[in-house]
């Protein structure tokens, strides 16, 4: 098989295209459903609700007729080419068109055969009037029901298949209360939380260190907005340069350094390898001798789950920066007076932020699709923001100079949170929203790898929360 054919058929599974035919199955009885109840309404209405002169079964009979003709009316202006969950407004014209062809068609019906022995067949010009009024909205606000109902099932974040773990950072606050944190990467998704959780903690300050002009301006603005403009300090400044940071610990002296800037996007590190390297190495060494020459208490390094086995040249530079990183402990013990710690983190795919798939699909939806999924079978593990701060602020507050990973549970398959997000949007996978899959691009692999048995880390004194036992 070639590989264009190949693409093709992953671009809709079996399962899939039963997904359709049930769907359009579906919508057509639920238009049946709402045309027969419209149908009858106008006979109610029609003879004050008391039994036709041709009897309660022509009645009955003539109103599967009239269902009949409209599921086809609605079948030959592409009413079903959707389902109910992507109706909108504008669509009024499409049904409008199609009751009025039923209508159309009723009258001829009972043009052509006058005799009330065809009353089963066809209703009476009063009734096929009441039904065009009654019917033509009702099709549109049912749809439009079942839209909002679906659309407000389920947060996103429900989309991981498991719940939103919760730490207490009680001990995490008290160890923060009345110092200096120096948070870099502060504008991004990760950095700006880490800044709002260390405010709420009760930080005495914070220095914000960010390169991007435009995400330190709404940081810096958002925690102005919440009354903290006393406590943060905007710094415009690239953490790789050497000379400018040691002017920024030579003013406000940090005592704890929470580094979450780096480069994340495996696709533009597999690309520019050199500057991942200079970003995500050099400077994170940089910064971490400026911590122990400048006696910061403790620095925490984010790196991320692609560090295990690397394949990627994203997951290789985050693996080297963690080495760069614990290699600092052997000259800096815990035991000594003004010694720094330091220690990082795993994170895997943090569920919204920039980095991860989840805007991109939203954006994709927004679109009206394709959603572009790289493998059917690839699958990462993810986390809520929360999570991933909490476990900042857990491996902070901590004595231990290791690596922490979060058991996030079981992985999550991208096509299911593709699947997943175009329901939530109110639409139906492959029926008004495509789901192509592009392969796997380089640097990327099917399965990340997460390992929290016993022969891999140590547990411990928090739930879920893990050391890994080699460094290596």
């Amino acid at each position: 098989m070639d590989t264009g054919k190949r693409q093709n058929d992953m671009k809709r599974p079996l399962r899939a295209t039963f997904a359709i035919a049930m769907a359009r199955l579906g919508a057509m009885a639920g238009d049946s459903v709402v045309v027969a109840a419209a149908c009858m309404a106008a006979f109610a209405l029609r003879l004050d609700f008391n039994e036709p002169a041709f009897g309660w079964s022509a009645m009955w009979h003539s109103c599967v007729s009239v269902c009949v003709v409209h599921i086809l009316a609605l079948l030959a202006f592409g009413c079903y080419r959707s389902s109910w969950r992507s109706v909108k407004w504008k669509d009024l014209p499409r049904f409008l068109a199609a009751t009025a062809l039923s209508c159309a068609i009723l009258l001829a019906l009972r043009i052509s055969m006058p005799n009330p022995a065809f009353a089963h067949l066809r209703p009476p010009y009063s009734i096929t009037a009441i039904v065009f009024f009654l019917a033509t909205p009702a099709l549109v606000v049912a749809r439009l029901a079942w839209k909002i109902y679906w659309t407000g099932r389920r947060r996103e974040a429900e989309l991981i298949e498991r719940a939103e773990l919760r730490f207490d950072n009680s001990a995490a606050a008290r160890f923060l209360v009345g110092k200096t944190v120096l948070v870099t990467g502060a504008g991004g998704s990760i950095g700006s939380e880490i800044v709002r959780q260390v405010a709420g903690a009760g930080a005495g300050r914070i220095i914000m260190v960010e390169r991007c002009e435009n995400a330190l301006y709404e940081i810096d603005r958002e925690m102005r907005g919440k009354g903290f403009q006393d406590r943060i300090v905007p710094i415009m400044a690239d953490v790789g340069n050497a000379s400018r940071m040691e002017g920024v610990f030579e003013k406000f002296a940090p005592e704890v350094v929470l580094h979450a800037a780096a480069c994340k996007h495996v696709p533009m590190v597999e690309l520019n390898p050199e500057e991942g390297f200079l970003n995500n190495v050099t400077a994170t060494r940089t910064l971490a001798e400026i911590c122990r020459r400048r006696g910061v208490r403790r620095f925490v390094l984010i790196s991320t789950d692609k560090a295990v086995n690397p394949v990627s040249e994203m997951g290789k530079t985050k693996r080297e920066a963690e080495k760069a990183v614990m290699a600092l402990n052997s000259e800096s013990e815990m035991t000594a007076d003004g010694a720094t710690g330091f220690c990082a983190v795993r994170f895997g795919n943090v569920f919204g932020s920039s980095g991860s798939v989840v805007p991109l699909f939203r954006e994709q939806i927004a679109k009206g699709g394709p959603v572009t999924v790289t493998h059917p079978e690839m699958r990462r593990y993810f986390m809520t923001v929360q999570e991933a701060v909490s476990l900042v602020l857990q491996a902070a507050s901590r004595r231990e100079n290791a690596i922490f990973t979060l058991d996030m549970g079981e992985s999550v398959r991208i096509t299911d949170l593709a699947e997943g997000m175009i329901r939530q949007a109110g639409y139906l996978p492959y029926v008004d929203i495509p789901i192509v899959f592009t392969g796997i691009r380089p640097g990327e692999k099917l399965f990340e790898e997460l390992d929290v048995s016993e022969k891999s880390c140590y547990r411990t004194d928090m739930a879920k929360i893990y050391i890994t036992k080699t460094f290596a």
